[in-house]
């Protein structure tokens, strides 16, 4: 079979039981050579999957803020090793032995900053219900919970770039008005209309469904979701409210052809001088394990596959993540292949074998 078949009869085969609606976009050196958007976005009234479907973006909003970082880096407006205390003198949370250590923005990008999920209730991740306040002060809260490690030495996923979106927010002048920020360096030059943090056309916004058996199931409002790790609280209805703050890690909406564009003009270098473009591909993690995902490093926009045969990727430097809504994506720079998947069914659409066959129908 050709690409188009395997991806195909890879949706085809997760549709109903896996996966309510996708939309799967592939490019290849800027130019489509797969697309379709299949399934339902409301299963219950029986409305199709539209090209243009909006999708809660959850942690696929990272790249976004994390690019609109490295671009105000190329302008001169932050350096990558600045103190976030420089612009955020607030944002001073102590280490586990006591000792408030310099967390740098690099560590912010790279998830090596020490700052997780394990945050004060008081503090919106930007996928629960949340209490409404702006997001200089969701950080203020965040900055009372002890880091999980010194700056540097560990890597752990966690609100690093949300964090990076206060400092980015601070430096434009708002610090509660990131959009501003996202809009002015990454999503208005590519012409990414659909992608804020708010939904820009309710109508055309996907219901979300969790995993089940069997078959998904739509979350309620507010919706628990248990993992192998936690039970964690969903917000569908988050994305409606203007007076929540605009966390970074999570809380954007948009569609996979606005995202596909961030994608190709990563790959291509279009918004990054070449040089800040291949550090962003390149393991910034030095070497610091991940030892949940072997023969993975990390970059400045997602992880970066080091070794192949450790990882159960099919080729070193590809790049790439997800988002818990349902949505992944993966970048290979040599190829300038790059594939955004947009699902609306958590979490089988981003980390679950939905995931890794969309990735080995393309690649393998």
């Amino acid at each position: 079979m050709n690409l188009s078949e395997r991806v195909n009869a890879t949706i085809d085969a997760a549709l109903g039981s896996r996966i309510v609606g996708c939309v799967v976009l592939i490019h290849q050196d800027g130019q489509p050579v797969f697309a379709r958007a299949a399934g339902y976005a409301d299963r219950e009234a029986g409305r199709r999957t539209a090209d243009n479907e909006i999708f809660r973006l959850a942690s696929c909003t990272k790249p976004i803020v994390a690019t609109a970082a490295l671009v105000m880096a190329d302008r001169g407006l932050l350096s990558l090793d600045d103190p976030v205390a420089k612009y955020l003198p607030f944002f001073t949370p102590e280490a586990p032995d006591g000792a408030t250590p310099r967390i740098l923005v690099r560590h912010l990008l790279t998830h090596t900053s020490g700052v997780t999920y394990d945050v004060p209730d008081d503090v919106s991740t930007g996928s629960d219900p949340g209490p409404a306040m702006g997001l200089a002060e969701n950080l203020r809260r965040l900055a009372r919970a002890p880091l999980a490690f010194a700056p540097g030495t560990t890597w752990q996923y966690g609100m690093s770039i949300d964090v990076l979106g206060g400092v980015l927010a601070a430096i434009n002048g708002d610090g509660d008005d990131l959009e501003a920020v996202v809009l002015k360096y990454v999503t208005g030059p590519l012409g990414m209309d659909d992608t804020r943090f708010h939904a820009t056309d309710p109508g055309r916004l996907a219901v979300p469904y969790a995993d089940g058996i069997p078959e998904p199931f739509r979350m309620a409002e507010p919706q628990a979701i248990t993992d192998e790790f936690a039970t964690s609280i969903y917000s569908p209805g988050r994305i409606f409210l203007r007076d929540r703050p605009q966390c970074a890690g999570s809380s954007m909406a948009g569609t996979a052809q606005d995202f596909i564009k961030l994608l190709d003009a990563l790959a291509a270098g279009d918004l990054l001088r070449p040089a800040t473009r291949d550090a962003a591909f390149a393991n910034q993690i030095g070497s610091v394990e991940r030892p949940r995902d072997p023969g993975q490093k990390f970059g400045f926009v997602g992880a970066v596959i080091e070794d192949a045969a450790a990882s159960g990727w099919h080729k070193r430097g590809l790049v790439h993540w997800g988002g818990v809504w349902g949505n992944n994506w993966i970048i290979d720079p040599a190829t300038r292949t790059t594939v955004a998947v947009m699902t609306n069914t958590m979490r089988e659409g981003c980390n679950g074998p939905f995931r890794d066959q969309i990735r080995n129908a393309v690649f393998g």
